[in-house]
């Protein structure tokens, strides 16, 4: 019993950049079914459902069974066959995009850690399952294949944990993410808390590590994002200057053109005259 799917949306607008489902299956195996030596274009992940096979990456065999999975990267010469006397059923998925590699360096899975363990009745297992049916609706399939592909590696993260990340990285993450969450939001009247907040840090720890990475505080680096964007529509647009406050998250007119001045070392009025 095989079934499989392929995205033929993988070069269209439906594609997702940064994690894309490209195929998912599931395969119920004869004896001594074999595929390889070959190299794979994006990454994959197979798990055992019942019987036994092999699994062989840089010249290490890997002997698996229910229960088992295992990861096979771009670009590695791998080969796989299932056993000749109790052959295995497996489902898999294939996935690609710009951040796949990141989000799989946030576990504890590689080429030389390719194989974990987890039962049929586990969130992952689950996932998977979702995925391969999912395949089956017929309009707008992809957004739920992406939601579910993003919840199996929140799962995956969660459980098979990469504990040699160091802590420059860590830190560079939670930058990464404060600024991510700064550009989306800061119209929203969002403040230095709601930030810290959002990434699951202490407000002092996010500020001592703005002035590291960023030479400025939170709430510099917020004031002057909101003080430049508000310049942008001051320079490309005919709204108005409480409109414009509003748009880069300040209810208070006058503490926005207060704040613009201290920056600007004019109001928001006198830099759109210059303009002109």
């Amino acid at each position: 019993m095989t079934s499989s799917f392929s995205n033929h949306f993988s070069n269209h607008s439906y594609s997702n950049l940064d994690l894309n489902l490209y195929t998912c299956g599931r395969e119920a195996c004869e004896g001594n079914h074999s595929y390889g030596p070959a190299i794979r274009s994006g990454y994959m992940i197979h798990y055992v459902l019942r019987g036994k096979g092999i699994f062989k990456v840089h010249d290490k065999t890997y002997e698996l069974g229910p229960q088992d999975a295992f990861l096979i990267e771009p670009n590695n010469l791998i080969y796989y066959e299932a056993d000749a006397d109790d052959p295995w059923e497996y489902i898999w998925i294939g996935f690609s995009g710009v951040k796949a590699k990141e989000y799989l360096n946030r576990t504890s899975l590689s080429t030389d850690n390719p194989i974990f363990t987890f039962e049929q009745t586990h969130s992952l297992a689950d996932c998977m399952k979702s995925i391969i049916s999912m395949t089956a609706l017929n309009s707008n399939k992809d957004l739920l294949l992406t939601s579910k592909l993003y919840e199996f590696f929140y799962v995956l993260c969660e459980l098979y944990p990469n504990l040699e990340i160091t802590s420059e990285v860590k830190q560079q993450k939670y930058i990464e993410d404060a600024l991510q969450f700064i550009e989306q939001n800061y119209a929203n009247h969002i403040t230095v808390n709601d930030v810290a907040k959002h990434i699951s840090i202490d407000r002092s720890y996010l500020h001592r590590l703005f002035k590291q990475y960023l030479n400025k505080s939170p709430q510099q680096f917020l004031l002057n994002l909101r003080i430049e964007k508000s310049c942008f529509l001051l320079a490309n647009s005919s709204l108005k200057i409480g409109d414009i406050a509003r748009s880069v998250g300040y209810k208070d007119v006058l503490l926005f053109s207060k704040i613009f001045k201290q920056i600007k070392n004019c109001t928001p009025s006198e830099y759109r005259k210059r303009l002109l």
